[in-house]
């Protein structure tokens, strides 16, 4: 296989133009709300900038200190003067506490053994709340700023993924389960120094709460909880320990922040394919959405604030021809205005193709045979899915399942499925049962059921496609990443039948080698939540692991494995194919299937050189095993009959 560096003929291809359009990512409001931090890179390198909100002039103050996959958020000081950052190795996820002053200097903040994450800033500016799997399992720490000491405070068997400092720095509020009931989740509030920890015990046994904002105050919770089956947001008063919920139980809903008076609230809410944000009047209930075009709201992740000085409301925005910029709403008059524009360098929204939203009935049982399982029918649900049609006629079929695999296709812009257009693929992305989006019941249709009815799920709507579209029946192809490439192997040697070719990208092969290789609280919160042990359901780990079903494999499949993944280790690409090599398949271009381990590179990166390494390395594929067309990619989004 040729260097993807190589690659080329001398002329700047799309794929260089794609992977190098300038991303933003992580915006995040500054302590006196007249600035925002931000990742860009803008320069072909992230680095981060900071945005002033009135100015709109936009200030690096890194050059290559922090990380060239902006995976991980980034956070202010309390002070506004320094913004903190997580750095890994080269995208393995086991990162330190960083900060970042305006002249550009850099101190290590908080450094452990294992993965680091950032929960909370204290107010005060005296403490940070940490998240780290340092002495196994994820739990929370504080960490004093002047002495640089870290301080566990919670110690459960069970992951601590969130945690929220009170407005006094008194308190602090976190999810965990202690129950049997192994998809529990419960709200607590203990002391900052972990002392008198107290469940809330919002909602049922079995369901999930979480703690989302304290309200200014401090004497009250903004929470969420799916109880009801569709998640709703609450208001928990800490004096009298009752809670308020809000929304009429149409949509699924997830609690986002307290606006500043905590009169408000503001949640997302998903509709189809899209994530619409409501604002909640605490007092009357009563809520109205942001008028934005269909599409896709984020708020990003992590202990950001989104409130700006004059009292609007940053977001991030995009469309499937949109790409993602930022926004600052007025709740008031729902006008917005565009802070941070898009950058589309020598292309423009109109050379993107856009995304139709359909629906299609399915048991888990496609027409296509199974190969490795038999399952008797389910039960037949609504299936959503998404469909990117290139145009060309007839075109390829890509079938990408998403990663998750409690996540969801939408929307909003997607790099992976504009390329993938560009080369003459109409894409299909399922939303297949167990994603999120649709409430705790559809969600939970998945445990104990990996490679059952979610991957008929996947076949059915494709099948649809085949049969409503103009596709090429001979070229069609899946791939998918992290549990999308365990969905891309899957399909290989499910429904052997269905693919001319496919890519298993960062994928889970071997389930029992997953649970004891991934991180900590991915083997408890994903693999144990979702499947049991290996221990307690032996037969179920070893038969849905594509490696045991490898004989099947019937087309050519590429195997991309980044070597410094630590959440699917690259153990899962090299046990599948030493199961392929024990069933006599060989390896190479010509051959049955293909292999490259990505250097420097963990789950995945948003980095601009390791994107476009990836894309070549795909399209090299693509045009070896099912004959697209590079050189034709001017006419990808050409909707003519040609």
């Amino acid at each position: 296989m040729s260097d993807p560096e190589e690659v080329g003929n001398g002329e700047r291809d799309l794929v260089e133009r794609l992977a190098e359009l300038p991303t933003m990512a992580h915006p995040t409001v500054s302590p006196d709300r007249s600035e925002v931090a931000l990742y860009y890179d803008v320069t072909e390198r992230n680095e981060l900038h900071v945005l002033n909100s009135k100015t709109r002039e936009l200030h690096q103050w890194s050059d290559g200190e922090v990380p060239r996959d902006a995976r991980w958020f980034v956070d202010w000081a309390a002070d506004g003067d320094r913004v903190f950052f997580h750095l890994d190795e080269h995208g393995d996820e086991q990162n330190d506490l960083y900060a970042i002053d305006r002249d550009g200097r850099v101190e290590p903040i908080v450094e452990m053994d294992g993965q680091v994450f950032l929960a909370d800033v204290g107010e005060n500016g005296t403490h940070l709340l940490v998240g780290s799997n340092r002495d196994g399992q994820m739990n929370l720490f504080r960490h004093d700023l002047a002495s640089g000491e870290t301080t566990k405070i919670t110690d459960y068997e069970r992951a601590v993924y969130v945690g929220h400092l009170s407005p006094d720095g008194e308190r602090v509020a976190y999810a965990t389960n202690e129950t049997d009931v192994y998809e529990n989740q419960d709200v607590y509030v203990a002391g900052v120094d972990g002392s008198d920890p107290r469940n809330l015990e919002i909602g049922e046994t079995g369901a999930e709460a979480t703690p989302a904002d304290w309200h200014p105050d401090g004497d009250a919770l903004l929470v969420g909880d799916n109880t009801v089956n569709l998640g709703r947001c609450g208001v928990y008063d800490l004096e009298t320990d009752e809670v308020a919920w809000f929304g009429g139980g149409q949509f699924d809903e997830t609690p986002q922040f307290f606006l500043s008076d905590g009169n408000q609230f503001v949640a997302v809410r998903e509709r189809e394919a899209s994530t619409v944000p409501v604002v909640y009047d605490v007092v009357t209930g009563e809520s109205e959405e942001f008028a934005l075009p269909d599409g896709v709201v984020n708020f990003g992740w992590g202990a950001g604030d989104y409130i700006l000085e004059d009292g609007r409301i940053l977001l991030s925005f995009s469309t499937p021809t949109r790409r993602s910029e930022l926004l600052a709403y007025d709740i008031e008059t729902h006008d917005y205005e565009t802070i941070v524009e898009a950058e589309y360098g020598e292309l423009s929204p109109e050379d993107f193709a856009d995304a139709d939203y359909f629906t299609v009935r399915s048991d888990g049982i496609p027409d296509t045979p199974a190969d490795a399982v038999d399952h008797d029918p389910y039960d037949e649900l609504e299936i959503g899915a998404i469909l990117y049609d290139s145009g060309h006629r007839p075109s390829p079929l890509l079938v990408h399942p998403h990663g998750g695999p409690r996540a969801r296709s939408t929307k909003q812009f997607d790099l992976y499925a504009q390329f993938l257009v560009s080369r003459g693929f109409s894409v299909l992305q399922v939303n297949y049962r167990g994603s999120s989006g649709r409430g705790r019941e559809f969600v939970e249709r998945l445990y104990d059921d990996w490679g059952g009815a979610e991957q008929g799920d996947v076949a059915t709507a494709a099948e649809h496609v085949i049969d409503e579209y103009p596709i090429d029946e001979s070229r069609v192809v899946v791939f998918g990443g992290s549990y999308g490439g365990y969905s891309a192997y899957w399909q290989m040697v499910q429904y052997p039948d269905l693919y001319d070719a496919g890519v298993a990208w960062i994928g889970i092969s071997d389930l029992s080698d997953m649970y004891e290789n991934t991180m900590s609280h991915f083997r408890t919160e994903l693999m144990e939540k979702y499947l049991g042990t290996p221990e307690d359901n032996p037969g179920l780990y070893e038969e849905r692991s594509p490696t045991t079903h490898a004989a099947n494999l019937s087309a050519p499949l590429l195997i991309l494995h980044g070597v410094n993944d630590r959440r699917v280790p690259v153990s899962q690409a090299r046990l599948f194919r030493e199961a392929l090599e024990e069933h006599g398949f060989e390896a190479g271009e010509d051959a049955d299937f293909e292999y490259r381990e990505l250097g420097e590179e963990g789950h995945a990166s948003t980095d601009i050189d390791q994107k476009a390494r990836t894309f070549h390395l795909l399209d090299e594929f693509f045009e070896r095993r099912i004959g697209t067309d590079a050189s034709a990619v001017g006419d990808a989004t050409s909707t003519s009959e040609d």
